[in-house]
Order: structure tokens, then C-alpha cells, then sequence
């Protein structure tokens, strides 16, 4: 009955669609192709859209009753494919998929422009003291555990410990690394002063990176763009076949789990 009703919803959708651009609406799916860069390209920019923060309680509603009209073929004449995409990427940029509760905004993928790029740009500042390298480095690593957490892998609990763990690992490993070659750039006596200060806009590159391979503690995670370590935001499957000729030839797998960020 219930995929009586969606295709239902579909036709009816697909009635209201004629003179749109947007693809037929299938439900869960993404709504760019995964077989193509540019397809990934553009379900990146859907996932980082800043615009679904500003998304209102009333409009969330809105989308999710949508998509449940859509699902028990319940759905309103008139209802355009380009409205049920909508619905769609609001719901996902805003509620966990697993448990259905909102993410806290500065830890949504959404959210990684605008909470993100200060961090960066602190890491980056120049002719940093050792307090200002301490703090955004574990500023930093501090919200991608943050991220980490707000959009873990409900279905696999993790036990807090493990967290933790990872958490104080991760900002260990970051500050280590970040003070100690701030250090060896400082004693560099070959380098003039120009140079130093090039070399230690540098810094923050090799700190978060090994940081980031123990700031993972979710359990099996949907990565976070652009960050530093694995993220758990929307996970894909799909087939090898439809993989470029060098990635499919890297597994045996017939099918294997990709991130949709990307």
C-alpha cells in the first residue's frame, strides 16, 4: 500500500511539473546524480546551503508534513517537484536522520560557512602567542567534535567515554603540533623574518590534520566537509559499477558507502 501511494504522489507530482526544471522527486534520494563531479558538486552546495538556517519552525513543519503527504500518497494537487526538493533538503539540513530532532544550528552542515570560517580565520591570523595558537586550535577541534557528536551515527551508539577519548586526543595531538613548530620556526635562525612569517601561516595546516584522524568518535560516520576529520551528516550507497573506472578497481565490494557531502 505504501508504495501504491507514492507512485500516487509521484504521478501527481509529475502532473504539476511540465513547465519545471527540477528532476522527478524520489524520496531519500538525492536530487543531483552521484555518477558525475558535478553532480556531487551540486548536492555539496545543497548540504552547505547557509540559507536553510534561517529556515523558520513554521516553514520546517511545513516541509516535513510535505513529504509525509508525499509518502502516503496523500498529496495536494499542484504540488511541484521543485517544492517537494525543498521540503526535502530543509528537512535533511535540519533534523538528524536518524533520531528526528533538530541539530543545534552551529553544528549543522549548513551551519559550517558561517560558524566554520571564523575558526579559520583565527587559525590563520599572524604573529600568534602561544595563549592565541593554544585557544583556536582547541577552539577548532572543539567544534569539529562538536559536529562529530550533534551528527553521529544514531543507530550505532557510542559510548561517551570513546567521545571523550577522541575529544582530548584530538586537541592534544592539535596543540602539540601547533606549538611545537611555532617553536621550531621561531629558533629557525635561517629564516628572515619574512620568511618565518610565511612558513607560519603554515602551522594550523599539519596540526589538524593528524588531529583530525582521532576527532572521529561517532561511531561510522556521513564526513563533514571540509573539516578535519570524518563527519556523520548523510551517508549514500552505491553500486561500483557507476564509479569512475580507478575508484571501482580499488575495491572488490559490489557495493560501498559514500558521503553525500562530497
Amino acid at each position: 500500500m505504501a508504495d501504491t501511494a507514492t507512485t500516487a504522489s509521484a504521478a501527481a507530482a509529475s502532473a504539476a511539473n511540465a513547465s519545471t526544471d527540477a528532476p522527478p522527486f524520489q524520496l531519500g534520494k538525492p536530487r543531483f546524480q552521484q555518477t558525475s563531479f558535478y553532480g556531487r558538486f551540486r548536492h555539496f552546495l545543497d548540504i552547505i546551503d547557509p540559507r536553510t538556517l534561517f529556515v523558520t519552525e513554521r516553514r520546517l513543519r511545513e516541509a516535513v508534513q510535505l513529504l509525509e503527504d508525499y509518502k502516503h500518497g496523500t498529496l495536494r494537487p499542484g504540488v511541484t517537484n521543485e517544492q517537494l526538493w525543498s521540503a526535502q533538503k530543509i528537512k535533511q539540513a535540519i533534523l538528524h536522520p536518524d533520531t528526528n530532532e533538530k541539530i543545534f544550528m552551529p553544528f549543522r552542515m549548513s551551519g559550517y560557512i558561517p560558524f566554520g570560517t571564523p575558526i579559520v580565520v583565527g587559525l590563520l591570523l599572524p604573529n600568534q602567542t602561544l595563549a592565541s595558537t593554544v585557544f583556536w586550535q582547541w577552539l577548532n577541534q572543539s567544534h569539529n567534535a562538536c559536529v562529530n557528536y550533534a551528527n553521529r551515527n544514531a543507530t550505532k551508539p557510542s559510548p561517551v567515554s570513546k567521545f571523550i577519548q577522541g575529544y582530548l586526543g584530538a586537541v592534544i595531538s592539535a596543540v602539540s603540533i601547533a606549538v611545537g613548530l611555532n617553536v621550531l620556526v621561531q629558533k629557525a635562525n635561517k629564516f628572515t623574518p619574512a620568511t618565518r612569517l610565511l612558513v607560519q601561516r603554515f602551522v594550523p595546516f599539519p596540526a589538524v590534520g593528524p588531529a583530525g584522524d582521532g576527532a572521529d568518535t561517532s561511531g561510522s560516520s556521513h564526513a563533514h566537509p571540509g573539516a578535519t576529520s570524518n563527519r556523520h551528516v548523510h551517508a549514500g550507497e552505491i553500486e561500483t559499477t557507476q564509479l569512475e573506472p580507478e575508484i571501482a578497481q580499488a575495491t572488490s565490494s559490489r557495493t560501498v558507502v559514500y558521503n553525500k557531502g562530497l
